[in-house]
């Protein structure tokens, strides 16, 4: 069942990357929303079935609200312009919470939480100051861009430390998830910002993103 809700998610995906080029944002938006909901279900039957603890909660939480921003951000297309940049920061608020979740059910785990922070909060500060010098940002986006990338990043940072640290399979699949999952959002950012939006970077974003949730939702089963 769950080779074949990767499968089936996969597809999915793909589909919804094709429709929303051809801006059909309505289909696009549902076929974004029953990919991600695949992962959900992998999560959960993973949480259920293998990892019933406070790390899996966590996790399935987490992956919970990672559909729920993945809605709400193409859902941007679907309301107008107006309207679309408060869905979009409240997509952002919902990957938040996510990260947030992902990071409390890592630190428990983690070998060396404090140097974690600190390496992932200075990564994020140059990563910021970079994109805040060479791009158009709004305040509002700036403000959860600081909380929003910040989360990211020490979440890697620590998903990666614990890999490192631990060494079990479960630790290696999730620092995998991670760092996709890091990579995509910067990709995203590039590619919202910058002013130069670039189809394939778009398939990039999405494909790592969708990569990185599968292989969280799949550390629930080791």
């Amino acid at each position: 069942m769950i080779i074949a809700l990767i499968i089936i998610g996969v597809i999915l995906q793909g589909i919804f990357i094709a429709v929303e080029h051809k801006e059909k944002y309505v289909a696009a938006d549902i076929l974004k929303g029953c990919a991600a909901f695949c992962f959900v279900i992998i999560g959960i039957v993973g949480y259920m079935t293998k990892s019933n603890d406070s790390f899996g909660m966590k996790l399935m939480i987490g992956l919970i609200f990672g559909m729920i921003g993945d809605i709400l951000l193409n859902l941007r297309f679907v309301v107008g312009e107006e309207k679309g940049q408060k869905v979009f920061l409240l997509g952002i608020v919902s990957f938040l919470i996510g990260h947030i979740l992902y990071l409390a059910a890592l630190i428990p785990q983690a070998q060396h939480a404090g140097i974690c922070v600190c390496i992932g909060a200075l990564l994020a500060a140059a990563l910021l100051a970079y994109i805040f010098k060479t791009m158009d940002v709004k305040l509002a986006f700036k403000i959860f861009g600081v909380f929003y990338l910040g989360a990211v990043i020490i979440m890697t940072v620590m998903a990666i430390d614990t890999a490192v640290s631990v060494q079990s399979i479960r630790s290696i699949e999730y620092a995998i998830g991670a760092v996709l999952f890091m990579v995509s959002d910067i990709v995203l950012i590039f590619n919202t910002f910058s002013g130069t939006s670039r189809f394939s970077m778009r398939i990039t974003n999405l494909s790592l993103y969708y990569i990185g949730q599968m292989m969280i939702a799949l550390s629930l089963f080791l």
